[in-house]
Parts: structure tokens; C-alpha cells; sequence
């Protein structure tokens, strides 16, 4: 009888399961630290992200070229947004050896040299084994607001090995490389 309610449970739609169910939560990791103090002033953001990246909290993969998988059991463990605006600072401070990194919103423009705006178009892993990031970003000279570049840049990693641990490893090296990217602009 308990078999039998199962599956009907899970031929009807639910996503109930008779076993426990373990979540898996999920943060990017920067690949460095960032120094304690000085530096050039950096302001990360304003950040945008493509909907389905933010509507829900789950990890994304594309499966086919117009389908997206998210998976219950795999989230974010916070806002990816913020996330990936503290990842990318973090990345671009030891990258620049600055630790004046500033998120959007910040308090005093007076302390920012350079603001970098980013629009995250894509940010999953694929089928073929790679995780993507596609992303459109800005850097200005501040104050002034003087545009320094506007690129889009889209970059794969090959995921290491099977699973969502790795799959957000890759994802946390894209943002490294994104990082390694603005930084190149802001240095010149």
C-alpha cells in the first residue's frame, strides 16, 4: 500500500519523495583573497541577472539548446546576485592588489576610481560538459562616469568531473576569469 501511494504521489505531479530528501547548497568560491587594505577604488554593480538565473534559487543546466533543467535538490544558498558581485570583487581585488572593493550600492563615490556594471545573460552548466558565462559589462572612470569599455564576454570552463559541486567550481573559476578580464582594462 505504501508503494502504491508513492507512486501516485509522484505520477501525479508532486515532487514529494517516501525517502528523506537532502538539499545541496551551493556558494562560489573565490580563487584568492583580497588584499586587507589600499589600493585603486573599485565599485562592482549595479549587476543584473538573465531571470531564470534569479527567479528561483536553483543551480541551472541546459540540457538542450532551448531547454534549462533546475533542480530542486541543488540551490543557491543565498542571493546569486550578491554572490557573484562579491566573487568578482574579491577575484578583482587580489588580481589588481587592491582591497578597496566596493558593492553596489556603496556609501562615498569620492572613494571609486572605477565602477564595472555586468548584465549576467547566461551562467549554467551544458551537456556538453562545460558550465558557461556570458555576461555584458562596463567599465567608467569615475568621477565623470567616462566609459573606459563595454565588452561581452563569453567564456567555458570544462567541468573536472560529474556533479553540481563541480559544476559550481567551474562556475566559480568563469567568474575568476571574467574577473582576470576587467582587470586587464582597469590596469592600463
Amino acid at each position: 500500500m505504501f508503494k502504491k501511494f508513492c507512486t501516485l504521489l509522484l505520477l501525479g505531479g508532486a515532487l514529494f519523495s517516501c525517502e528523506t530528501v537532502n538539499r545541496n547548497y551551493y556558494v562560489l568560491s573565490p580563487l584568492g583573497t583580497t588584499p586587507i587594505r589600499g589600493g585603486v577604488g573599485i565599485g562592482i554593480g549595479p549587476l543584473t541577472m538573465a531571470d531564470y538565473l534569479v527567479e528561483r534559487p536553483y543551480v541551472a543546466f541546459q540540457s538542450s539548446p532551448n531547454r534549462v533543467e533546475l533542480s530542486e535538490l541543488h540551490e543557491w544558498a543565498g542571493d546569486l546576485r550578491d554572490d557573484f558581485s562579491r566573487t568578482l570583487g574579491t577575484n578583482l581585488g587580489r588580481r589588481i592588489k587592491s582591497g578597496n572593493i566596493r558593492i553596489y550600492p556603496w556609501d562615498k563615490e569620492s572613494e571609486i576610481r572605477y565602477q564595472v556594471t555586468i548584465d549576467v545573460h547566461r551562467f549554467h552548466g551544458t551537456s556538453e560538459g562545460d558550465a558557461i558565462l556570458e555576461a555584458s559589462w562596463r567599465a567608467y572612470a569615475i568621477p565623470g562616469g567616462r566609459l573606459i569599455t563595454s565588452k561581452t564576454s563569453t567564456l567555458t570552463e570544462a567541468l573536472q568531473a560529474d556533479g553540481f559541486d563541480e559544476l559550481v567550481a567551474a562556475q566559480s573559476r568563469l567568474v575568476d576569469r571574467l574577473s582576470g578580464e576587467i582587470a586587464q582594462v582597469i590596469r592600463k
